[in-house]
């Protein structure tokens, strides 16, 4: 079976499976369209409270049932970097609207929490659960049905996500997402590393550590590793959702302020009052979903994905699984070297030829879907976004096709010369349950890890374990009690660096646990999203110090080597994890660790 085949091949399983759901959404969404705006249906009063703070030119226009009016969704606040860019986004929205014949309104605000600021600390716990709020405050927005589209301003981890399921819930509206873009160069993130893991061995100090982690996080824009946060512009612009080419410009420039204003026209242009009416909820199908998940192999993007693509796919009635996933990994090549997977970063990416060189790489080779419907529209489908954006005359932009190669091949390859021959991301299965590892970061000689297991409860005891000097030796470190109904599924970056140093020091190490790890997954391999999770009486929460785990990426397994009968008869450990309800706001969020989901259906409190 050829590579384009096969993907056709998983496709039609995806479609297959998720007929049931599909129909149903399909028919909601039919249901709640209409040929006339929103607002006409609603009641004087109704609709006298919803223009009450326009212009009277705008409560004019609102009022006649002929102008489109455009509801924005923001995740501005000025505390973090990434979201900060978004303060001027609603007044370029809303005058590029006007130019348009429309009207935007400020819908709503969603929270936006950032996990670089929560790492390590008890509001982390809070972070995955911020993904479904994120969905749930986009339709309190959206709920006063004033709205012909929406516009989407989100760039982080959870805040993507969130926005998309909400957009999905709201799918009869046409919806344009709209990135800030990432911070310029700073310290190479490798640099910062290498301070991280100075620190974590008492080499250098905290006013070190500090000065390193400022120059690297030093102005507006998302951080410029490869994480969540650019996983997510990547996935925006191969699912069609963003302008083509707008993904990683940078903030504050005038280009960015044009393809802002070029999104707020085109989302006018895509309404059921015009002729190209493109409901979000029938733009995103089957086809799109896989063009996303065959986006984040071939960039080696962020394990997080794997939950938050399942839980968006769901939300249009979509069955996503990690077999689906692993399956696609195993024809999709690596093409990208952006940091952790390499020295580079997302500013590097973007100039060796960015997204338009990917996009056109992977549908030259078969391996993405190239008939989609996207928000930009026309006949060309998803070969559209080929291309390079320049700002031309008059402040719009131009776009011209990308060029013929990679400007550093070092960061961007081709499909016959790939970095790695399958995707960054694979799925492992075992007497351990289901997990997730990022492959694209770690070295060939440690994908297969087998060592004797030290079992802890939480990642401060592994890092006070390590300050003691009790981890000089070949180990698996298993660090359980991590998962969304135990404690909300925080990242565990914090364990990075000092695992870091035990692999430099020539040790055989790996992580396995039912907790997260983050996009920035790095060059020490972790099977993370263990399901079932401890809480749930999976095996992870009965593994004892000494047992023998061993880890596979190659064939994609991962096992305790002890008796299963043996296993079987272990209790589960009683552990008190009562100091994760409250505190930081843990004890509102209480109702969600009781009724979430598992890891591998999206961690999603929705069902």
């Amino acid at each position: 079976m050829t590579v384009l085949q096969r993907v056709k091949s998983i496709t039609h399983r995806i479609c297959e499976q998720s007929k049931p759901t599909r129909d149903v959404y399909l028919d909601h969404l039919r249901e709640a369209a209409s040929r006339k705006p929103k607002r006409s249906a609603l009641a004087c009063a109704n609709l006298a409270h919803g223009f009450a703070a326009c212009s009277p030119s705008d409560k004019a226009a609102l009022a006649g049932d002929v102008v489109p009016n455009l509801g924005i969704i923001t995740s501005y606040n000025d505390m973090l970097s990434a979201h900060q860019p978004f303060e001027t986004y609603p007044q370029l929205i809303k005058a590029a609207a006007k130019e348009a014949g429309g009207v935007a309104q400020v819908a709503g605000g969603v929270p936006a929490m950032c996990d670089g600021v929560t790492q390590g600390q008890p509001g982390m716990e809070l972070s995955l659960f911020s993904r479904d709020v994120i969905a749930m405050a986009t339709a309190i927005g959206l709920s006063h049905d004033m709205f012909d589209a929406a516009v989407y301003l989100g760039v982080c981890d959870k805040i993507v996500p969130g926005l998309t399921i909400g957009a999905l819930t709201f799918g009869h509206l046409p919806a344009v997402f709209i990135p800030a873009g990432p911070m310029t160069t700073g310290l190479p993130n490798d640099e910062k590393a290498k301070t991280r893991q100075l620190y974590a061995e008492g080499k250098v100090g905290r006013d070190e550590l500090l000065e390193s982690e400022s120059k690297s996080y030093h102005g507006p824009g998302t951080c410029t590793f490869y994480g969540t946060a650019n996983s997510n512009q990547m996935l925006m612009e191969i699912m069609g959702l963003h302008m083509p080419g707008s993904s990683f410009i940078n903030p504050g420039t005038p280009l960015r302020d044009a393809l802002t204003r070029e999104a707020a026209k085109r989302a006018l242009a895509i309404t059921a009052l015009g002729n190209e009416y493109t409901p979000v909820g029938e733009m995103i199908d089957e086809r799109t979903i896989v063009n996303g998940v065959v986006g984040l192999h071939a960039t080696g993007g962020s394990t997080n994905h794997t939950m938050h693509l399942v839980a968006m796919a769901a939300a249009a009635g979509i069955k996503l699984t990690w077999q689906d996933i692993s399956d696609l990994s195993d024809v999709v090549p690596l093409l990208a070297r952006v940091y952790p997977n390499g020295l580079a970063d997302v500013n590097h990416f973007h100039a060796a030829g960015g997204m338009g060189y990917i996009i056109r790489e992977l549908l030259d080779a078969g391996l993405l879907h190239e008939d989609v419907k996207t928000v930009w529209g026309g006949t060309e489908g998803l070969r559209a976004y080929t291309i390079e954006p320049k700002l031309g005359e008059n402040g719009t932009v131009v776009r011209e096709p990308v060029a013929a190669e990679s400007a550093d091949k070092k960061v961007l390859s081709t499909c016959k010369q790939p970095f790695q021959v399958t995707g960054g991301l694979k799925m492992l299965k075992g007497n351990l349950g289901t997990a997730v590892i990022k492959t694209s970061a770690v070295k060939a000689d440690r994908h297969i890890i087998e060592a004797p297991a030290i079992v802890f409860d939480s990642q401060a005891a592994l890092q006070d374990a390590f300050k003691a000097g009790k981890l000089n030796r070949d180990f698996v470190a298993v660090v359980r009690f991590q998962g969304p109904r135990a404690n909300g599924m925080p990242e565990l970056h914090k364990l990075t660096p000092a695992l870091g140093v035990l692999q430099d020091r020539g040790h055989m190490v790996a992580l396995v646990t039912d907790g997260r790890m983050s996009g920035a997954s790095g060059k020490v391999p972790a099977a993370i999203h263990v399901t079932p999770e401890a809480l749930d009486g999976g095996i992870i929460g009965k593994i004892r110090d000494g047992d023998v785990v061993r880890l596979d990426a190659e064939i994609g397994t991962l096992d305790v080597l002890e008796d299963p009968e043996v296993l079987a008869a272990r209790p589960t450990p009683e552990v008190d994890i009562s100091h994760n309800s409250y505190g930081m706001g843990r004890e509102l969020f209480a109702a969600f660790r009781n009724v979430v989901g598992k890891a591998e259906n999206g961690a999603s409190v929705f069902g």
